[in-house]
């Protein structure tokens, strides 16, 4: 068989198996993620040995965690982060120095020499990049705020280990000079790609994109290639190249076009994160996992519970509420992949050797196959375990702001959906409560005179803060069936709920649950054309209204905030009543 025709049968194994496993899994209620690294196992050595890891297994996911990063990198507005970038640096070095120490002071009671333990305690002292942003981005939690708070720490972790790779890849340092240069050239060129990143998003990039943004093509060929340029960049600078998708990521992230290139780059980067989860697996030998496979098991446990803590006291140190603090560290308990990258290249070093490598890959497999669990239950485990943790809510939590509100209004979210509803309820209320997760709609919101609260409404604290028991209306414009449900169980028994649904079978399960409205868009829409094209034909004056006001709303997203109630608005509230059963009737 030629080696491209094995590639390929290689790659087309690795693909069936995952979509098998992975389906299996959903039909079970399990994460993808574990999908992918047990169908790794099962082709690779440790199982069956059909698949043998090598240079396109290899490449392919560097590419996925590139691709992941790069994706990251656009949905990350540096305006959302740079008011908690302090604090993010205030959480991760001493966590890494704390987990550092507990990993090589673990390792040596287990028995483990003290060069080793030292290079294990380095290799554990990062979470991993992939398990977190996936998971998180699967729950729609990347942007909230512990999500920013775990995407900050991960990202100065990357750049951590990039530092200590280039230190192992130079071999054993013959002095603390060599250390220190090596250190000084790698922030150097660091620097370099960042400045070079933020001077293209202010003069080259918005000229670029807007000449193209209308082929969509080549729109997305060139977020691809400008991507491609950066990693290219740091791998011949000898960096790693996910911080260079990253970066290529953060600059276009400032441009108007990155929300439309998000849904864009998506199904290719989970092709390639496919590829890197399997990859995974399929570096794990059967000989090497059971050298140490009983001290690996202690470790995780102990790596677990203490990487918890330590997150728990640092992020809580900086003055976060309660719930933010607990899902942001428990967010973070795995250990990285890059363990196993840290190790690998501790070993072609002559640092350790394979049977420390394989209790370093079975420690980072338990602990990321926990930690999805974790991070996809990780908001009821905070409503069990939060009667504990009580002792350490405090009134100065710096994303906690309480004012009681009563009879109000609350909008959770801000988009196209709740925008053009929001002047219509201003009319019969005093007081509108908007929960959004974007900084630029809580600034314009709160200068239009609105309470804006920033955060996620799925955590406590937010749905406390707008006083929903409290609240006469509540609109929903989140299509998450989950979180809607946990609404519709937090709101008051007099509480009128309307929310939004993607499908059928999720309308009929809302309205089951108390919803005294669900809104599914598309059928909202063809009612609305049907209105307007009465209007067009029997009142044009009144069509041409409503045009002006939507070609205003589309103009300027905030400019809905301060519109006067129109009249026709408040003829159209008047003539429509909605009832349980899902319909609406003309009266």
């Amino acid at each position: 068989m030629s080696p491209q025709i094995a590639l390929a049968t290689e790659f087309a194994f690795i693909v069936v198996t995952a979509a098998i496993v992975s389906f299996l899994a959903k039909q079970t209620g399990q994460p993808t993620i574990v999908a992918y690294i047990v169908a790794g196992l099962l082709l690779g050595p440790a199982v069956f040995g059909v698949v043998t890891p090598g240079e396109l297994t290899e490449a392919m996911a560097e590419l996925g965690l590139a691709f992941l990063l790069f994706l990251l990198g656009i949905k990350l507005q540096l305006s959302a982060i740079k008011d908690i970038l302090r604090p993010i640096v205030r959480i991760s070095i001493p966590q890494m120095a704390l987990v550092c120490l507990t990993g090589a002071v673990t390792t040596m009671a287990l028995g483990f020499p003290l060069w080793e333990s030292v290079l294990i305690g380095l290799a554990v002292m990062y979470s991993s990049t992939a398990v977190v942003v996936k998971t998180l981005t699967d729950k729609d939690e990347a942007t909230s705020l512990p999500g920013k708070i775990d995407i900050g720490v991960l990202l100065v972790q990357d750049i951590v280990v990039v530092v200590l790779l280039a230190l192992l890849a130079a071999g054993r340092p013959d002095s603390v000079v060599d250390v220190g240069l090596t250190l000084g050239l790698i922030l150097l060129l660091l620097s370099l790609i960042a400045l070079a990143a933020v001077v293209a998003s202010r003069y080259l990039l918005p000229v670029v994109f807007k000449r193209i943004a209308e082929d969509r093509e080549a729109f997305l060929l060139l977020a691809i290639a400008w991507a491609f340029l950066f990693v290219f960049v740091a791998e011949t600078l000898a960096l790693s190249v996910e911080i260079g998708a990253f970066v290529a990521g953060l600059a276009i992230a400032q441009l108007p076009y990155s929300t439309e290139l998000q849904d864009r780059v998506t199904p290719l980067t989970n092709l390639f994160i496919l590829i890197f989860f399997v990859s995974v697996g399929l570096q794990l030998e059967a000989a090497a996992l059971v050298v140490y496979w009983q001290e690996a098991i202690i470790a995780a446990i102990v790596l677990m519970v203490t990487k918890f803590w330590i997150f728990f006291l640092l992020i809580d140190n900086q003055d976060f509420s309660l719930e933010t603090t607990f899902l942001a560290s428990v967010n973070m308990i795995q250990i990285s992949e890059f363990a196993l990258v840290v190790g690998a290249a501790a070993v072609a070093g002559g640092f350790i050797g394979e049977p420390v490598l394989g209790f370093l890959s079975l420690v980072a497999l338990c602990t990321m196959s926990i930690s999805v669990y974790v991070i996809s239950y990780n908001h009821q485990l905070y409503e069990r375990l939060s009667p504990f943790f009580r002792r350490w809510e405090r009134e100065t939590d710096r994303d906690v702001d309480e004012r009681a509100h009563t009879d109000h209004a609350v909008v959770i979210g801000y988009d196209a959906v709740t925008r053009n509803v929001i002047p219509l309820l201003a009319a019969y209320f005093d007081d509108i409560v908007i929960i959004d997760r974007t900084v630029d709609h809580v600034t314009a919101l709160s200068e239009a005179g609105y309470t804006a609260i920033y955060g996620d409404f799925r955590h406590a604290v937010i749905r406390k803060k707008a006083g929903l028991t409290r609240a006469s209306f509540v609109l929903s414009s989140t299509a998450a069936v989950d979180a809607n449900k946990a609404l519709l169980g937090d709101v008051g028994p007099e509480t009128t709920v309307f929310v939004e649904a993607e499908w059928t079978g999720d309308a009929l399960e809302l309205y089951d649950h108390g919803a005294d409205y669900v809104i599914l868009s598309p059928q909202l829409a063809a009612e609305r054309l049907a209105t307007y094209l009465t209007w067009y034909f029997e009142d044009r004056s009144r069509f041409t209204t409503a045009l002006d006001r939507d070609i205003e709303l589309l103009a300027d997203p905030t400019q809905g905030s301060d519109l006067p109630l129109h009249s026709q608005h408040r003829e159209e509230s008047d003539a429509w009543s909605v009832d349980r059963s899902g319909g609406t009737s003309d009266e």
